[in-house]
């Protein structure tokens, strides 16, 4: 088994990695992101943040959250221990965010954390925090043009250039290997780099006693079309064309869904797709667990979370052999991998999974694969590295005062 299929090591930030070196205390911990939770557009970066800083607050420690807001929404809420302020919108908070903060979030905070989404905040030189932490699910690179129009594409490629100049020296935080080496190939420092894997909820997700009775493929995600579920359909037109009917649930809201149920007419197999539109938490875990097959299609994930919460659930997953997605399935294991965008190929995988004995074999080993991520774990190393950086601040302090009362001394 290559690196790239092996289950992660447990996480560990180079700060982390000195049991004792730094003692606990209660942290004022700022995080900049572009979306919370509660917004319409919300995803997986979102659901990663709750879940760790959440915890955080939790264990007793001041969290404030920056984020653009929407229409209809509060400019302030309190949200799970956490102290949420919002300004600005879609397309304009990263305007408006320095001016926010420094009216309105002076500090002083130990912490700042850049959760980056879509383009650079650059928080760390405008928060008043003694020390800033850059958190990386993936960059959008070229992929961008995929997805928005050219000029805010283009605006996108060009802010992510500047990410190496501006946290070179700063601590980084990657969700995955993938991103972690696609950092280090555009400049950043290897060393200040950790790999904390996101969390599953695996209290809230498990296997169904039965699956759906006739072969079922569920993709569960933001219907934007980078996200290429245009490709699941097509493969399921091709399995048609072979004899094999595979019924498909696509679940989630976006964009692209008009296009998406346009394509399901032009290709012959609208009959057999149901766009399910968002779901709740229960409805998720069920159609994951009862699901013969959960697909991703992605060209670049920062970490793939709907495979592993799929693995949670018992259901092996069919992915494109793209970053992120070859971080969270194990080819031949716990599911499937293929070339992107080879409607081939993707057929191919998604009939031999259709046979129940292989499909139950890898559906109980992604489940395996599954419990070694927890959000708990996650929230650890976070705060592990939080403190380190806390406390080497403090013991700076007491070197340079311990300096300056000598120096004084000489002088008398």
């Amino acid at each position: 088994m290559s690196r790239a299929q092996q289950p992660m090591p447990p996480p560990k930030s180079p700060e982390a990695a000195q049991p004792g070196a730094a003692s606990r205390r209660r942290l004022r911990i700022l995080v900049v992101n572009w979306l919370d939770r509660m917004n319409p557009r919300a995803g997986g970066a979102e659901e990663h943040l709750h879940q760790v800083f959440r915890r955080l607050a939790s264990a007793g420690h001041s969290v404030t959250l920056l984020c653009s807001n929407w229409p209809g929404g509060e400019p302030a809420a309190r949200v799970d221990g956490m102290s949420v302020h919002r300004t600005g919108g879609r397309y304009t908070f990263n305007l408006a965010a320095p001016a926010y903060a420094r009216r309105h979030l002076p500090g002083p905070f130990d912490i700042v954390v850049e959760d980056l989404n879509k383009v650079p905040m650059f928080a760390p030189y405008w928060a008043n925090a003694a020390h800033g932490v850059l958190l990386v699910h993936h960059l959008f690179g070229l992929t961008a043009f995929r997805e928005v129009n050219v000029f805010l594409a283009a605006a996108t490629w060009l802010f992510e250039r500047t990410i190496p100049w501006a946290f070179r020296r700063l601590p980084c935080v990657a969700v995955s290997d993938s991103t972690r080496r696609d950092l280090i190939r555009r400049g950043l420092d290897a060393s200040r780099i950790s790999v904390v894997p996101n969390g599953v909820a695996m209290a809230e997700l498990w296997p169904a006693p039965k699956r759906y009775p006739t072969p079922t493929a569920v993709f569960l995600g933001r219907l934007q079309r980078y996200k290429r579920v245009d490709l699941v359909l097509r493969a399921t037109a091709e399995l048609r064309r072979r004899g094999i009917d595979l019924d498909l649930i696509v679940a989630g809201r976006g964009h692209a869904r008009a296009g998406l149920e346009k394509a399901a007419r032009r290709l012959g197999i609208a009959d057999r797709i149901r766009f399910a539109g968002f779901v709740s938490a229960g409805e998720k875990r069920e159609m994951l667990s009862k699901a013969w097959v959960h697909v991703l299609t992605s060209p670049k994930e920062g970490w793939g979370i709907a495979s592993v919460e799929a693995s949670a659930c018992g259901t092996a997953t069919v992915a494109s052999d793209s970053p992120g997605l070859r971080d969270t399935v194990l080819h031949g294991e716990t599911g499937l991998l293929v070339p992107h965008g080879d409607i081939g190929a993707l057929a191919d995988a998604l009939a031999s999974i259709l046979d129940t004995e292989r499909r139950d074999g890898m559906g109980r080993a992604a489940r395996r694969m599954a419990e070694q991520y927890t959000w708990d774990r996650a929230a650890d190393a976070f705060e592990d590295m939080f403190q380190s950086l806390a406390a080497a601040g403090a013991g700076q302090m007491a070197d340079a005062s311990l300096r300056e009362r000598r120096a004084g001394a000489k002088l008398q």
